[in-house]
């Protein structure tokens, strides 16, 4: 009995491969995963957990089945067409797996996903229960297409409450709530590099998305230099600048390269280079506090009981907060807010003063946290295989 997952963009965002590894460790079963970059998780050592497989084919206009499919799309209005053309080999696999699993994530937190609304039609057509998995939804995105498209999942699976209750109010009953899957996800300790202070370090991690909302243009690069020139000022303790995705056109390396290059001559802050998913969470684990853009660089915190600042710019940081901690004020800055250069480090010395506070409450309630995602393979079981 095998389980299709998808769609999955590459390991080069290691939230995406984080949720690969921690799915296939929770359900035990194996998995089929269909990616848009073999090789890259290849090199991240996917293929060592589950079996990879491309997700689609690039079309050959002159081949009889893009002709075929011209037709269809052109003269009878089938929107699908070329569609099931390009995925024909996630399509195929489909109706190999017992049950196919749409890595919600945040596929539905930006816009409408229409391509994966028709692809979600075709699996349904082939008769396998489709399940969406792990996701985070903008409450207000909830109608029309979309809504409609949720209606028809055979199960969802929210990851944080805010997506949980807007998905009941909206009708939908079929759903349940769990912790976001890389929760559970291994930690592998490497040697540290020169400059981290293990247990005295802040970990920060950057992304060009949350500089993409910001509302105020520049704000967010001087809210980190005024956070950076604070921590080596006013504290003993040193910074570790940890990428969580490596893609071209989505790279963290890119700020954080700005600035180490602006404070590497303070010989207190180190840039971590690329890992796999494991290999970042230990970094992060042996971090004392960590400020995180990325969701699944909070999880990797969060999880190691490590006090976490989050700079977010959707529902999915305010939910995993509110369920964390009840609240999500003073543990996440929605980045649209940012209109002054010190607020980061305002908020930080805040993490600072509530130290012991947060770091008690995590160790409290972390396991049990934790211990919920047990119940997944059970459900998925049987959802799936009754």
């Amino acid at each position: 009995m095998t389980l299709l997952l998808f769609p999955h963009g590459g390991g080069g965002n290691h939230g995406c491969e984080a949720i690969v590894r921690s799915t296939r460790e929770i359900l035990d079963k194996g998995l089929v995963l269909c990616s848009n970059n073999v090789e890259e998780d290849k090199h991240y050592g996917l293929n060592g957990i589950c079996r990879i497989e491309r997700a689609y084919t690039p079309l050959n206009r002159k081949s009889i089945k893009y002709l075929v499919a011209w037709f269809a799309y052109h003269l009878f209005s089938r929107r699908d067409a070329f569609d099931k053309l390009a995925y024909a080999n996630l399509f195929n696999l489909a109706k190999e797996s017992s049950a196919a699993l749409s890595i919600g994530g945040d596929n539905y937190c930006y816009g409408k996903p229409e391509q994966l609304y028709l692809i979600d039609k075709h699996i349904r057509r082939i008769g396998r229960p489709l399940l969406l998995w792990g996701c985070s939804i903008e409450p207000a995105a909830l109608d029309g297409a979309m809504l409609e498209d949720l209606q028809n999942f055979t199960h969802i699976f929210a990851r944080e409450s805010i997506t949980f209750q807007a998905l009941k109010n909206a009708g939908i009953e079929h759903v349940s709530l769990y912790p976001d899957p890389a929760f559970c996800l291994n930690s592998v300790e490497l040697p540290l590099p020169l400059g981290f202070i293990d247990g005295n370090t802040v970990g920060l991690n950057i992304s060009p998305m949350i500089i993409d909302n910001e509302a105020v243009k520049g704000i967010t690069m001087r809210n980190y230099c005024e956070l950076v020139e604070y921590i080596i000022s006013s504290t003993d303790m040193n910074v570790a600048l940890i990428p969580h995705v490596v893609w071209p056109n989505n790279d963290d390396r890119i700020p954080l390269r700005e600035l180490y290059d602006k404070y590497s001559s303070t010989g207190r802050i180190v840039m971590i280079p690329d890992h796999n998913a494991e290999e970042l969470k230990g970094y992060i684990s042996r971090c004392r506090f960590m400020i995180a853009a990325r969701t699944h660089a909070s999880i990797a915190a969060y999880s190691s009981k490590v006090p976490t600042l989050v700079l977010g710019y959707s529902v999915k940081a305010r939910g995993i907060s509110r369920d964390l901690f009840g609240s999500e004020e003073n543990y996440v800055i929605p980045v649209q807010s940012l209109k002054d250069p010190g607020q980061l480090t305002s908020n930080f010395k805040w993490l600072m003063d509530h130290e012991k506070e947060i770091r008690d409450g995590l160790n409290s309630t972390m396991p049990d946290y934790i211990a919920r995602l047990e119940g997944l393979k059970k459900e998925v079981g049987k959802i799936c295989f009754s």
